[in-house]
């Protein structure tokens, strides 16, 4: 089984800062507004975390973040459009954008899911069957073309709940169809990044793959990181309570390596739709209760006197449709690691998340074509100079995931410990 991701760490001086300039691609002018909001449960009030918003016949995007809250950028030919709002266990909701004023709040109401008519389906077929013939229909229900994806991507490093380090890109994924093998590549267009590297304790901890470890997380297009015709034998599966979404019944099914296993596997839940049997969503965890074979699997480069191993690694791919046809829409990925020095009393912990949105896409006739100087390799680690987090028009009309409040608060303090260094 293949790793989903990678770790550096580097024993740095704490005074040292690392920054690799990338040039950035100049994007078309156009008339755009933006549009700010939070998605909330019509009952508790709760903030909705990853819901969909979606402009209506159209392909652009973008999710909730962490506070239930979105920035969405919409086209002048949009205005008079419909925004979607969906979220799993959610009734959708259709909006049209020009009643809607900024930092409204939307929000939408739990689905009601009729016992009856879950037992009676969920009996034709046993969880393990449902799965593997979930994964078998990857050239029927998901995009067979050739496509190219605009994508934000961000990634932070906090020292325990101390914000040290964000990167920020817009990409292009060269999606390859899901009916081939063939492997998708990534095009940078904008990237940027702060690292105050005096949070890190003389430790700097770089995610190798950057975008690419989220696009691993597509469990149709790349099974191979999670499920083997080898190790799917190695898991036990049973049904969960069902749901629903975009008024749809979709199953839930549970996954965890049986308890004679001894290598880190994973353990979560599958979101499939009843009808169709489409991989809808996903919720994983690696087991890390080994720590020496989980620190093999993720941590690559380390100083000789540490011991540096995972406590927690969890992953969501998330998925949207469009004509009929399956496409990977969203994925995050949250890692925490212990780091024992020889000779220290005390370790630290470090939490590394990243998240990718599909904020746009298209389908290319054409074969693919490569710009090779800008085509990023899985072996990339994402560093920007810090100067973008200055200027707001940074992204122009590129839509991007709305910031948590902590991360806005890092960026500030980031840019004084600058202004003094």
């Amino acid at each position: 089984m293949k790793k989903l991701t990678q770790l550096t760490l580097i024993y740095i001086c704490a005074s040292f800062l690392f920054c690799t300039n990338i040039t950035a691609q100049t994007e078309t002018e156009e008339v755009y507004k933006e549009l700010e909001g939070k998605v909330i449960d019509a009952n508790l009030k709760d903030p909705l975390i990853f819901a969909d918003i979606v402009i209506k016949d159209s392909n652009i995007s973008t999710v909730t973040n962490a506070d239930g809250e979105f920035l969405l950028k919409i086209p002048e030919k949009f205005f008079d459009g419909i925004l979607t709002i969906s979220h799993l266990g959610y009734e959708k909701r259709e909006i049209k954008i020009s009643s809607l004023n900024n930092h409204e709040k939307i929000d939408l109401t739990a689905a009601i899911t009729k016992l009856d008519e879950v037992s009676i389906t969920t009996t034709k077929k046993d969880a393990k069957s449902l799965v593997i013939e979930t994964l078998s229909k990857k050239s029927e229900l998901y995009n067979t073309n050739n496509t190219l994806m605009t994508a934000f991507y961000r990634e932070t490093i906090k020292k325990r709940r101390r914000n040290a380090s964000l990167s920020e890109a817009v990409v292009k994924i060269h999606k390859q169809p899901y009916s081939n093998l063939k492997r998708d590549y990534i095009e940078l267009v904008k990237a940027r990044k702060n690292t105050d590297y005096t949070k890190l304790d003389t430790i700097a901890f770089k995610l190798q793959g950057g975008p690419f470890s989220n696009l691993y997380t597509d469990i149709i297009k790349y099974p191979e990181y999670i499920f083997t015709k080898e190790t799917i034998d190695l898991y036990n599966f049973n049904f969960d309570k069902s749901t629903r979404i975009n008024e749809k019944l979709i199953y839930v099914v549970n996954f965890k390596q049986k308890e004679n296993v001894n290598d880190p596997l994973y353990f979560g839940k599958l979101y499939i739709d009843a009808e169709t049997l489409a991989l809808t969503n996903a919720t994983y965890s690696l087991n890390v209760s080994n720590k020496e074979l989980t620190s093999q699997m993720y941590v690559r480069k380390k100083p000789r006197k540490v011991d540096v191993y995972p406590t927690e690694a969890t992953y969501r791919v998330n998925y949207r449709t469009k004509d009929g046809k399956w496409h990977y829409a969203y994925s995050n990925i949250s890692l925490t690691f212990k780091v024992n020095w020889e000779g220290k009393l005390f370790n630290n912990v470090y939490t590394l998340s990243s998240e990718m949105a599909i904020t746009d896409w298209e389908i290319v006739d054409e074969k693919l074509a490569k710009n090779k100087s800008q085509i990023i390799r899985p072996t990339t680690i994402l560093s920007e100079k810090a100067s973008g987090f200055s200027d707001p028009r940074f992204w122009g009309a590129y839509n991007i995931i709305e910031p948590e409040k902590s991360i806005e608060s890092a960026i500030k303090k980031i840019q004084k410990q600058l202004k003094r260094t």
